[in-house]
């Protein structure tokens, strides 16, 4: 009977310790538990079965898996054992409703795939019903793999940034601004004041960073460059554009305004601000990259978009060695054809190895750093995501590691850049909440995307017969 007794009693002990203990713990909203942890912080941390502890969609401790466990109690917690965790990827150039115009025309210059293809298809097809299917179809693909920030300009941009709102994903968004009638706005009186109410909207939103987006020095006056570039410092939003991107806008730009080039033009002429992100940047010299180190301008580097229409290669290695703002983009759908960082991670880590001819360029870590913590550096954000680190934004993605071509793994960088497949984004996380789990998308239906962007084809399809 004593027996009995006593150990109920040390039952009940246990018990209460345990309760004292868990009271003791600090709430939180998710825990992430075990796995190797990719940090992207200064110091380049890698966790060995590491914790990351989320509360109120930010980061609040990260730490060995124990020692989280130990601090915290979490309302759900995920079993990454076995698997690589990383900040979320950062797209920082689409055209994301353009994935509707995915194949229509390839095997072309630019001049000839914008005149000829893509200005005529977007005036009879692109419309607000257009933008939103399209734009659907982008963000299930971008969440699948492993995106969770993308810079984007096109028209209907409020609907765009619905949308991506809606879906819960991070994004800087941008309505393009050019000197000729657009499927939104005929003239640029219009599509200036759309922006600023636009802006207006959206200005504060947790998720959404409006922005303004003159789409290239070649498409918008002198007069309308800098406008665009009052109003971005009016409401404090980034300034998206298009720049140096091939040799037909060089020799247009010099032709037309005194023998400049594109970036010491728009130097001259006063557009860059604080929050410039430029697009491709492939026309430049060594001392244009001192311009735009001066006034710290993101580079959006889109090496396939690039190869594709041979636009040529941008010269990175030059942008790294001054240290500039330097991401990684896909471009839009309808000149790479997909929204796939993982590529794009592969391409550029060859690329600028066979172009500068020394197999040490570009390096895995350099590039993963690119898609990463760089491209928050691009976008000017990297106070709030690009890495895993305390109070930073919760935007976070689990990958399966345990897949044939991830076996074995030595370096983790290697199998990153080199390796890893869309097809291994298992979760991912923007905010805090879990936008993807196990490979399944939980705030967007990708059989009722796909069937929409199916019905399109043939609108499209009909459209370009008239031609």
């Amino acid at each position: 009977m004593k027996k009995t007794v006593i150990l109920s009693l040390l039952i009940n002990l246990f018990l209460s310790v345990n309760f004292v203990m868990a009271q003791r713990k600090k709430p939180a909203d998710l825990l992430i538990i075990g796995g190797t942890i990719v940090t992207m912080d200064q110091q380049r941390k890698i966790i060995e079965n590491g914790g990351i502890a989320v509360r109120n969609g930010e980061i609040v401790d990260i730490d060995r898996a124990n020692l989280i466990m130990r601090e915290y109690n979490g309302r759900k917690i995920i079993n990454a054992n076995k698997k690589v965790i990383i900040p979320g990827l950062i797209n920082t150039h689409t055209h994301i409703p353009m994935v509707l115009f995915r194949g229509i025309a390839d095997d072309m210059d630019l001049q000839e795939w914008l005149t000829k293809y893509i200005f005529p298809a977007e005036a009879k097809n692109v419309n607000e019903n257009f933008v939103r299917i399209g734009t659907r179809l982008g963000l299930a693909e971008l969440v699948k793999g492993g995106v969770t920030t993308y810079c984007d300009m096109y028209y209907f941009e409020d609907a765009i940034a619905d949308e991506t709102a809606k879906a819960g994903v991070r994004a800087i968004l941008g309505e393009t601004l050019i000197d000729f009638p657009a499927p939104d706005n005929k003239n640029f009186e219009q599509a200036i004041k759309y922006t600023e109410n636009f802006i207006k909207k959206w200005k504060g939103h947790n998720l959404i960073t409006p922005a303004v987006a003159p789409h290239a020095p070649y498409t918008v006056s002198k007069e309308h460059l800098i406008l665009a570039r009052q109003l971005s410092d009016k409401f404090d939003t980034p300034l998206v554009i298009h720049l140096a991107e091939a040799e037909t806008e060089t020799e247009f730009v010099k032709k037309n305004h005194e023998g400049l080039r594109p970036v010491e033009y728009v130097a001259k002429i006063g557009f860059f601000n604080k929050k410039t992100i430029a697009a491709h940047v492939i026309q430049v010299l060594p001392e244009e990259i001192q311009i735009l180190k001066q006034y710290d301008v993101g580079i959006a580097h889109n090496p396939q978009s690039n190869m594709k229409l041979a636009a040529g290669i941008a010269p990175i290695l030059w942008m790294l060695k001054e240290n500039l703002r330097i991401g990684l983009g896909t471009d839009g759908a309808a000149s790479n054809n997909d929204l796939n960082l993982w590529e794009e991670m592969d391409t550029a880590a060859k690329i600028h190895k066979v172009f500068n001819k020394d197999p040490k360029a570009a390096s895995a870590e350099q590039v993963f750093e690119m898609a990463t913590i760089g491209g928050a550096r691009a976008l000017h954000m990297e106070s709030q995501i690009g890495s895993l680190e305390k109070g930073k934004k919760a935007d976070i993605v689990i990958l399966n590691f345990d897949s044939l071509h991830q076996t074995p793994m030595y370096n983790v960088y290697s199998h990153l850049v080199y390796a890893t497949k869309a097809s291994d984004v298992e979760t991912v996380i923007i905010d805090g909440k879990i936008i993807m789990m196990n490979g399944r998308l939980l705030t967007l239906n990708e059989n009722v995307i796909k069937r929409e962007a199916n019905l399109y084809k043939q609108k499209i399809i009909k459209s370009l017969s008239s031609q």
